[in-house]
């Protein structure tokens, strides 16, 4: 189906559609980790529990989102959108009545569901609304700037919420934002599909599924059971036999679920990677500066949120500043911005004990805030250049798949290492048990830094463009790439 031809107006007005959608779902996880603490009193769980109030969202999320990209492509855009926000909505409807700890967890999967159809399909009429390269940047930039927003308002609307109501509040929020968001889609967005959609491969999203889910389940678990109990090594065992056999079944697919020949670029493997480091630290910056704030240093969720904000507000400024600067200069500035800056605040709270002096944890969380927020606009752009437009969906739920995993990862791992670490009162334990935590939220931001020098350069954008060679036989057919600088 083609793209119709938008007027700026119209097209402004679908990025800003689009934008709602990442709100709600970018605002729901950093509302939800100010309200752990009080969750985890009322359900009486411990810090495993914790990890899968979070991970049991993530981990769906990042395992659908390949699906519905192609899903969109195939079936329409538009069409997977609204469904997106009708389930999306619904699971918060049924988290804020969730009576235990395993009915909110089950009713997350409900929510990441939805959300699966809402990110990488939003990017995908973005790339598909905006095809000249600096704008769709500039787009990318607002669109970044909108994950800033969430960061910002995420801790505040959330303190307030659970202070003021309670925990289940905070699943309120996405109510009028969804609806509204519904209604202005089925108005003003137009229909698109891909011209050649893939066929489903069912094969490679179960092998994706269980990849993600055995990994996750044997890092949080491992604490309580052993890192050596049979049960670890099972599922670490199941999961490096799906890995194996998503390597080996999906390249002999005429159309897999997962091109590998994307990752023949090395633009868009460096994306990828660097998109898992950052958002791994990210979750694990949050995870931590939560628990801290609240069950150590014994703040209410209100004040640990305004603790938050200083990063928020870093990250809401910054991220509009990076998809400007990727437009113009490539991503290569943006990238070693972040990598310097994600790794100097790892390593203030690392080695310099950021956490117990107020005012030098304030500086670790600006420059976490200036290296996330900067570190997002490069990593959509170089994903989605270069690619066929009739992929678009696929690019940029590959994107949006890793920056998932990376959370999901960085969630289970700095709780793993947490929970390993508390030998005798969890807040006695806390600062000594979370500074190898931090260690690796510092050793993540060195990954953006090194990856982004290596992917940024002549021979990496050589590498893009024989990827699209290959992907795009016909060269009338070349994509049009963004400035990689």
């Amino acid at each position: 189906m083609p793209e119709p031809d938008l007027s700026p107006r119209r097209r402004h007005l679908v990025l800003a559609i689009c934008c709602m959608s990442l709100l709600i779902v970018s605002l729901d996880n950093t509302v939800l980790n100010v309200a752990l603490p009080t969750m985890a009193k009322e359900f009486d769980t411990s810090i495993s529990g914790m990890q899968w109030t979070i991970d049991a969202y993530t981990l769906v999320l990042a395992s659908l989102l390949m699906l519905a990209g192609s899903t969109a492509d195939r079936v329409g855009r538009r069409r997977v959108f609204r469904t997106g926000l009708v389930v999306f909505t619904l699971g918060s409807v049924l988290c804020s009545l969730a009576p235990n700890l395993e009915s909110l967890v089950a009713f997350r999967t409900v929510q990441a569901v939805g959300g699966s159809m809402l990110n990488p399909v939003a990017m995908s009429i973005i790339t598909n609304t905006f095809t000249e390269p600096r704008e769709r940047a500039r787009a990318i930039g607002v669109w970044g700037g909108v994950v800033g927003i969430s960061m910002a308002a995420g801790p505040l609307v959330g303190g307030l919420l659970v202070e003021a109501v309670g925990w289940r509040a905070i699943f309120w929020v996405n109510l009028p934002v969804g609806l509204a968001a519904l209604l202005l889609t089925t108005r003003y967005v137009p229909e698109s599909r891909a011209p050649k959609p893939r066929r489903p491969d069912p094969v490679g999203q179960l092998l994706v599924m269980v990849l993600l889910g055995s990994l996750t389940y044997a890092i949080i678990e491992a604490p309580a059971v052993g890192w050596t109990a049979p049960l670890t090594l099972t599922f670490a065992a199941l999961a490096l036999a799906a890995l194996a056999g998503l390597l080996l079944y999906e390249p002999r697919r005429e159309e897999p679920l997962i091109d590998l020949r994307f990752f023949r670029s090395a633009p868009f493997s460096g994306a990828t990677v660097i998109a898992i480091c950052a958002f791994a630290s990210l979750g694990g910056f949050l995870f931590l500066s939560t628990l801290y704030l609240q069950d150590v240093r014994g703040l209410d969720a209100l004040h640990a949120g305004l603790w938050m904000l200083p990063m928020a507000a870093m990250t809401l400024v910054c991220a509009p500043l990076s998809g400007r600067l990727v437009g113009a200069r490539g991503p290569r500035l943006p990238l070693l911005v972040a990598g310097v800056a994600m790794t100097v605040s790892g390593v203030l709270l690392a080695a310099f004990e950021a956490e117990n002096e107020n005012g030098t944890r304030f500086l670790a969380y600006v420059l976490f805030g200036i290296g996330f927020g900067v570190v997002n606009a490069p990593i959509t752009n170089t994903a989605v250049a270069g690619m066929p437009r009739a992929q678009a969906g696929v690019a940029a739920a590959v994107a949006s798949t890793s920056r998932q995993i990376g959370q999901t990862l960085g969630v289970a791992v700095i709780g793993a290492v947490l929970a390993s670490g508390v030998t005798r009162s969890y807040a006695a334990d806390f600062t000594e048990a979370s500074r190898p935590a931090w260690w690796i939220i510092t050793a993540c931001g060195t990954a953006v830094l090194a990856i982004g020098l290596l992917t940024s350069g002549p021979w990496a954008r050589a590498t893009a463009h024989r990827t699209a060679r290959r992907l795009t036989p016909n060269p009338e057919e070349q994509p049009r790439t963004a400035n990689s600088g």
